[in-house]
């Protein structure tokens, strides 16, 4: 089995955090947003996940040996492919050509999920999808009577499905995707300016592909600072009994700490109260403070502070400074 992640995207709605990594490196629980959706992936797939390719920007060396690092964790060998114009989804898949064959799963990296899915991997295919009351902003996907996929539709105007596309795909022949892929940048089938998955879907359904689609129970985006606070959340509740989510070496006085929560290595709490639902990242101090559903990366420095539904970067200082708040690396205030 072979895992494609297009993650070349510069993840405008997530600025300021995205000026320093790219959006899929943006920790929630704990761990990067991509290597949560790769664990979860290798946990549904009876067979083991051989190949990772991840398809960037030019985000630089650090960048690709964390990635490397991920794939590394998992078992597997690690590829980077550059996607260097935004040309659309068909495109960033196929610029991992390579990695393109046999079993596999394309998962693009701004999405996790939580599903009793066991994946079937004798089928020819399966799409990830999640029922929802309002499909006009999704592409969703409509079935026949066998729950066979028939056709793919963006953005509908008036009612034709409420299963939309959450951007999960497991192909059992990638060769089969690649040359559809292919097709498409040889006779230039654009829509909206860029090469899009759902045409080569399309395609490979007119010719005998069957799809099925493969139900999940929560759809978790990480599009924004809110909605990665949410899906902080819910990761950490659903991870709870699962990982050791606090580390040994946390120092506390006077303090309490609700949980779940995530505390990273050689974190400092006094007189303060943490949680629920907030992650710290490693090397932060917390002093005063009374934090909720937040997210902080590393080597933070809170002091004073009443804070809730926010995420911070790392080397962040903070005193005084209440409510909600989105703040990239090395930000000052107060201090």
């Amino acid at each position: 089995m072979n895992l494609i992640i297009p993650m070349a995207g510069m993840g405008k709605r997530m600025r300021p955090h995205t000026l320093t990594i790219p959006k899929p490196l943006i920790p929630v629980a704990g761990k990067p947003i991509v290597e949560r959706l790769c664990e979860d992936l290798a946990e549904v797939c009876d067979e083991k996940i051989n190949e990772i390719g991840f398809v960037v920007g030019r985000f630089g060396k650090a960048v690709e040996e964390n990635l490397l690092a991920i794939a590394e964790r998992l078992g597997a060998k690690g590829k980077i492919y550059y996607q260097d114009e935004a040309l659309g989804t068909a495109h960033a898949i196929l610029c991992a050509a390579p990695t393109l064959t046999g079993k596999t799963i394309v998962a693009f990296a701004d999405t996790l999920f939580k599903t009793q899915l066991h994946l079937n991997e004798e089928k020819d295919g399966i799409l990830w999808v999640k029922q929802i009351e309002d499909p006009s902003q999704f592409g969703v996907v409509k079935l026949d009577e066998n729950e066979v996929i028939t056709d793919y539709v963006e953005k509908p105007s008036t009612f034709v499905s409420d299963l939309a596309m959450i951007g999960i795909y497991y192909f059992k022949d990638g060769d089969s995707l690649k040359s559809e892929l292919q097709f498409l940048i040889d006779n230039q089938i654009i829509k909206g300016g860029e090469y899009q998955l759902p045409d080569a879907l399309r395609n490979m359904t007119e010719k005998g592909t069957k799809f099925y689609p493969g139900k999940v129970d929560e759809w978790l985006d990480c599009g924004n600072k809110n909605a990665t606070v949410f899906t902080n959340q819910r990761v950490l509740e659903i991870k709870k009994e699962k990982e050791q989510l606090i580390s040994s070496s946390v120092k506390t006085h006077n303090s309490v700490i609700i949980k779940p929560c995530y505390i990273g290595e050689n974190v400092e709490i006094l007189n303060s109260v943490i949680g629920p639902h907030v992650s710290i990242g490693d090397s932060t101090k917390i002093e005063n403070a009374r934090v909720q559903n937040a997210i902080m990366q590393t080597n933070c420095i809170l002091k004073n502070v009443n804070l809730e539904n926010s995420m911070l970067g790392s080397y962040v200082q903070l005193e005084q400074t209440p409510n909600q708040l989105s703040l990239s690396d090395y930000s000052t205030s107060g201090i």
